[in-house]
């Protein structure tokens, strides 16, 4: 099912769900543990709204061993891109954007070969 402006918006209206999408504009892709710790959230939490996220096909997902990494879904149509876009333009220098930005820059063993250990 093609993405709808109702979707995104209803998925860009929950912050935890924002907060994730503008993390993976920025980023070729995240595992959930990235995500966690930028966010200061529980993985079941993450997890669940990733779910929501793929569900509407906002993002897609690829599973590396353990780990599952996601991304913005490589068809999302133009317009959709440019809503976030313009979003994170806007939110760059607020919290907790800007927060969650720097905490993934800051993590300590940040994934590579091995996630999360």
């Amino acid at each position: 099912m093609p993405l709808t402006t109702e979707s995104l918006f209803r998925a860009l209206a929950d912050p935890t769900r924002l907060r994730c999408l503008l993390l993976m504009r920025g980023e070729s892709e995240l595992c959930v543990c990235e995500l966690t710790h930028a966010l200061g959230e529980i993985q079941p939490k993450i997890s669940r709204h990733l779910a929501q996220l793929r569900e509407a096909g906002i993002v897609a997902d690829r599973r590396q061993g353990l780990w599952v990494y996601y991304r913005l879904h490589p068809e999302l149509p133009a317009w959709a891109l440019e809503v976030l876009r313009i979003t994170a333009e806007g939110v760059a220098n607020q919290a907790p954007f800007a927060t969650d930005h720097t905490a993934l820059r800051e993590m300590p063993n940040r994934p590579g070969a091995v996630c999360c250990a």
